[in-house]
Protein backbone atom coordinates (compact mmCIF):
# COMPACT_ATOMS: atom_id res chain seq x y z
CA UNK A 1 0.00 0.00 0.00
CA UNK A 2 1.30 3.52 -1.09
CA UNK A 3 0.96 5.29 2.47
CA UNK A 4 3.80 8.41 4.41
CA UNK A 5 4.49 11.76 4.81
CA UNK A 6 3.77 13.94 1.83
CA UNK A 7 7.38 15.24 0.77
CA UNK A 8 8.09 17.74 -2.13
CA UNK A 9 10.91 18.79 -4.05
CA UNK A 10 10.94 22.49 -4.62
CA UNK A 11 14.16 24.35 -6.08
CA UNK A 12 16.30 21.42 -5.48
CA UNK A 13 15.44 21.03 -1.80
CA UNK A 14 12.98 18.41 0.00
CA UNK A 15 10.42 19.71 2.59
CA UNK A 16 7.37 18.63 3.61
CA UNK A 17 3.85 19.96 3.74
CA UNK A 18 1.59 21.46 6.62
CA UNK A 19 -1.89 19.83 7.72
CA UNK A 20 -3.70 23.26 7.59
CA UNK A 21 -6.81 22.93 5.36
CA UNK A 22 -5.69 19.05 4.49
CA UNK A 23 -7.94 16.49 3.89
CA UNK A 24 -8.82 13.44 1.47
CA UNK A 25 -8.98 15.77 -1.68
CA UNK A 26 -5.64 16.95 -0.99
CA UNK A 27 -4.72 13.28 -0.81
CA UNK A 28 -6.27 12.22 -3.42
CA UNK A 29 -4.42 14.14 -5.67
CA UNK A 30 -0.97 12.92 -3.88
CA UNK A 31 -2.70 9.40 -5.00
CA UNK A 32 -3.04 10.13 -8.07
CA UNK A 33 -0.33 12.11 -8.79
CA UNK A 34 1.71 9.19 -7.83
CA UNK A 35 -0.10 6.38 -9.44
CA UNK A 36 -1.08 4.41 -6.14
CA UNK A 37 -4.87 4.29 -6.51
CA UNK A 38 -7.54 6.44 -4.41
CA UNK A 39 -7.19 8.02 -1.27
CA UNK A 40 -8.13 5.84 1.61
CA UNK A 41 -7.33 8.56 4.85
CA UNK A 42 -5.41 12.03 5.24
CA UNK A 43 -3.95 11.29 8.63
CA UNK A 44 -3.22 14.47 10.16
CA UNK A 45 -0.46 15.59 13.17
CA UNK A 46 2.67 13.92 11.32
CA UNK A 47 0.87 10.44 11.37
CA UNK A 48 3.97 9.05 9.75
CA UNK A 49 6.93 10.73 12.05
CA UNK A 50 7.64 14.58 11.78
CA UNK A 51 9.98 15.07 8.09
CA UNK A 52 12.92 17.91 8.24
CA UNK A 53 13.81 20.77 6.05
CA UNK A 54 11.38 23.43 4.97
CA UNK A 55 7.70 23.26 4.79
CA UNK A 56 7.07 24.10 1.66
CA UNK A 57 3.51 24.40 1.19
CA UNK A 58 0.59 25.06 3.89
CA UNK A 59 -3.32 25.80 3.06
CA UNK A 60 -4.34 23.07 0.57
CA UNK A 61 -6.81 23.66 -1.07
CA UNK A 62 -7.53 20.75 -3.83
CA UNK A 63 -10.73 19.70 -5.07
CA UNK A 64 -8.75 16.26 -5.65
CA UNK A 65 -9.29 15.94 -9.61
CA UNK A 66 -5.73 17.80 -10.19
CA UNK A 67 -3.55 15.48 -11.81
CA UNK A 68 -0.22 16.94 -9.61
CA UNK A 69 -0.28 18.80 -5.90
CA UNK A 70 1.32 21.99 -7.47
CA UNK A 71 -1.97 22.77 -9.58
CA UNK A 72 -3.99 23.21 -6.11
CA UNK A 73 -4.53 26.53 -4.46
CA UNK A 74 -2.62 26.93 -1.75
CA UNK A 75 -0.70 29.66 0.03
CA UNK A 76 2.98 29.76 -2.37
CA UNK A 77 6.23 27.84 -2.44
CA UNK A 78 8.16 29.39 0.41
CA UNK A 79 9.10 28.25 3.73
CA UNK A 80 6.04 28.20 5.88
CA UNK A 81 5.27 28.80 10.09
CA UNK A 82 3.97 25.53 10.82
CA UNK A 83 5.76 22.81 12.71
CA UNK A 84 6.45 19.54 11.13
CA UNK A 85 4.46 17.65 13.89
CA UNK A 86 1.87 19.10 11.76
CA UNK A 87 3.22 16.93 8.22
CA UNK A 88 0.58 16.05 6.36
CA UNK A 89 0.24 12.09 5.44
CA UNK A 90 -1.32 10.02 2.85
CA UNK A 91 -2.53 6.75 2.55
CA UNK A 92 -3.57 5.60 -0.91
CA UNK A 93 -5.45 2.47 -1.77
CA UNK A 94 -2.57 0.67 -3.71
CA UNK A 95 -0.86 0.70 -7.35
CA UNK A 96 -3.09 1.60 -10.22
CA UNK A 97 -0.53 -0.12 -12.27
CA UNK A 98 1.82 -2.78 -11.80
CA UNK A 99 3.77 -1.08 -9.64
CA UNK A 100 3.44 2.25 -8.19
CA UNK A 101 5.43 5.02 -10.15
CA UNK A 102 5.92 9.11 -10.00
CA UNK A 103 3.98 10.17 -12.50
CA UNK A 104 5.51 12.98 -14.68
CA UNK A 105 3.85 16.72 -15.27
CA UNK A 106 2.31 16.73 -18.49
CA UNK A 107 2.50 19.17 -21.44
CA UNK A 108 6.43 19.64 -21.16
CA UNK A 109 5.52 21.66 -17.68
CA UNK A 110 8.16 20.96 -14.97
CA UNK A 111 6.77 20.61 -11.55
CA UNK A 112 8.49 19.70 -8.14
CA UNK A 113 8.67 16.25 -7.02
CA UNK A 114 6.45 14.31 -4.76
CA UNK A 115 6.90 11.24 -2.43
CA UNK A 116 5.01 9.70 0.19
CA UNK A 117 8.16 8.56 3.02
CA UNK A 118 6.81 5.73 5.32
CA UNK A 119 7.46 5.72 8.69
CA UNK A 120 10.74 3.73 9.34
CA UNK A 121 10.19 0.99 11.66
CA UNK A 122 12.34 -0.16 14.64
CA UNK A 123 15.25 -1.56 13.25
CA UNK A 124 13.94 -0.29 9.78
CA UNK A 125 15.02 2.65 8.09
CA UNK A 126 12.95 5.05 5.94
CA UNK A 127 14.96 5.10 2.45
CA UNK A 128 14.30 6.82 -0.98
CA UNK A 129 15.58 6.90 -4.43
CA UNK A 130 16.41 10.61 -5.48
CA UNK A 131 18.07 12.20 -8.64
CA UNK A 132 15.73 10.00 -11.52
CA UNK A 133 12.28 10.37 -13.27
CA UNK A 134 9.76 8.41 -10.92
CA UNK A 135 10.46 6.85 -7.52
CA UNK A 136 11.34 3.58 -8.34
CA UNK A 137 14.89 4.86 -10.02
CA UNK A 138 17.64 7.09 -8.67
CA UNK A 139 20.31 6.88 -6.10
CA UNK A 140 19.95 5.41 -2.69
CA UNK A 141 19.54 7.40 0.03
CA UNK A 142 18.52 6.69 3.52
CA UNK A 143 16.88 8.55 6.79
CA UNK A 144 18.81 8.75 10.21
CA UNK A 145 19.74 10.48 13.02
CA UNK A 146 17.12 13.20 11.35
CA UNK A 147 18.76 13.66 8.19
CA UNK A 148 19.28 12.19 4.65
CA UNK A 149 22.62 10.64 3.18
CA UNK A 150 23.73 7.96 1.12
CA UNK A 151 24.47 4.36 0.58
CA UNK A 152 28.30 3.40 0.08
CA UNK A 153 28.43 0.93 -2.77
CA UNK A 154 31.31 -1.30 -1.35
CA UNK A 155 29.97 -4.66 -2.02
CA UNK A 156 26.62 -3.91 -2.81
CA UNK A 157 24.83 -5.56 -5.50
CA UNK A 158 21.89 -7.33 -6.90
CA UNK A 159 20.32 -8.56 -3.88
CA UNK A 160 20.42 -5.84 -1.97
CA UNK A 161 19.08 -3.25 -5.00
CA UNK A 162 16.04 -6.01 -4.38
CA UNK A 163 15.61 -5.22 -1.20
CA UNK A 164 15.15 -1.32 -1.59
CA UNK A 165 12.93 -2.03 -4.34
CA UNK A 166 11.28 -4.26 -1.81
CA UNK A 167 10.30 -1.91 0.65
CA UNK A 168 9.84 0.62 -1.56
CA UNK A 169 7.01 -1.10 -3.45
CA UNK A 170 9.00 -1.03 -6.62
CA UNK A 171 8.81 -5.16 -7.49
Amino acid sequence: RCAGRVEVQHSGRWGTVCDDDWGLPDAAVVCRQLGCGAALAAPPGAWFGEGSGPIWLNGLRCRGTEERLALCRHRGWRPHVCAHEEDASAVCSGCARARCAHVPPTHGSQGPVLMLTPASLPGIPTVRLVGATGRCAGRLEIFHAGQWGTVCDDLWGLPDAAVVCRQLGCG
